[in-house]
């Protein structure tokens, strides 16, 4: 099977059967948060079962430190993943990500790992594209046509319990693909015509078209330090985005860059900081990729962030 894949060069030619989405995560942030660590070139390769599509698909998943990459889908017969996601508690209409069970395992080592050539078996890897498609042009500031009331959402740094969560969410009306997904919050995005900022004139606020790569969150600080000593833009005042601002971002159905964002941002910050903790422990976070507010321990905060700041 390896011999059909596209691997990165220290990737471990074996599966971790017992590893899974959730444990990978765990290893993996936990690693990157310490400061001396030198090597990030560690792979290792596993199935899981993405249940977030109208059918369940399953994946073998690459997986580092700083690295995340799919690198094939297996075409298993639907019933054995619907029967695995079952067994774990599931439903077919469960949004979620599932370790493969014992029979799952039993067929793909018959019918995928251990055959020379597997039908069964599709590479999802392309050539890199040398630029990120970024969207049909926006129109300049002013001109976007929004006459309405500006919407002044919260800046603070806070704390928030679970049951806090979705009635904020229904209150401004966010997408959230499990807590609300009927809300669509309407922005008036804005070309700056610097490349690398767009301005929301409903919100009044200047966001990162990019964004900061994943780290921990005491080191994100530091970057946010020094991108604002550096002038990022032109402006020394950003900073991590309130949870209800990260939200205000959030479309209702993913663009084609497969992340639940107006195309003029990048994919490349698929899960965010947000300037909140969440009680009892933890970090808050939102996650363009699957659309939704998800919370990690406090002794797994790795992210990514998308920096903005207010504009009187």
């Amino acid at each position: 099977m390896f011999k059909n894949l596209i691997l990165s060069d220290t990737t471990v030619a074996k599966i971790e059967w017992e590893m899974t989405p959730d444990l990978a995560f765990c290893t993996f942030s936990a690693k990157g948060l310490r400061e001396e660590l030198t090597n990030t070139d560690e792979r290792v390769c596993y199935f899981f079962i993405d249940n977030w599509g109208e059918q369940p698909k399953l994946y073998l998943m690459e997986r580092g430190i700083r690295h995340v990459q799919i690198l094939a889908e297996i075409k298993a017969p639907v019933e054995l993943m619907i029967d695995c996601i079952t067994s774990q508690g599931g439903t077919p209409s469960s949004k979620n990500n599932y370790p493969i069970d014992a029979d799952l395992k039993s067929w793909l080592r018959t019918n995928v790992v251990e055959p020379d050539d597997s039908p069964f078996l599709v590479s999802t890897i392309e050539e890199p594209t040398v630029e990120e498609d970024m969207g049909a042009p926006l129109p300049p500031v002013g001109e976007t046509g929004f006459s309405g009331d500006k919407t002044t959402l919260p800046t603070e740094y806070c704390t928030l319990h679970d049951d806090q969560i979705g009635p904020l969410i229904t209150h401004w009306d966010f997408y959230d693909s499990l807590l609300n997904p009927q809300g669509k919050f309407d922005n008036a995005l804005a070309d700056t015509g610097d490349g690398l900022t767009v301005f929301d004139e409903r919100t009044g606020i200047l966001w990162q078209r990019a964004g900061l790569d994943l780290c921990s969150n005491r080191s994100m600080k530091g970057k946010i330090e020094q991108l604002n000593t550096e002038g990022f833009a032109g402006y020394h005042d950003w900073r991590m985005p309130a949870l209800e601002e990260a939200m205000s971002l959030m479309e209702s159905s993913p663009n084609a860059k497969g992340v639940y964002l107006q195309s003029c941002f990048s994919k490349e910050q698929p899960f965010i900081f947000v300037a909140a903790r969440r009680k009892p422990t933890g970090y808050w976070f939102v996650n363009y990729k699957q659309g939704k507010v998800y919370w990690s321990s406090g002794t797994v905060p790795g992210g990514f962030c998308k920096l903005c700041r207010r504009v009187d």
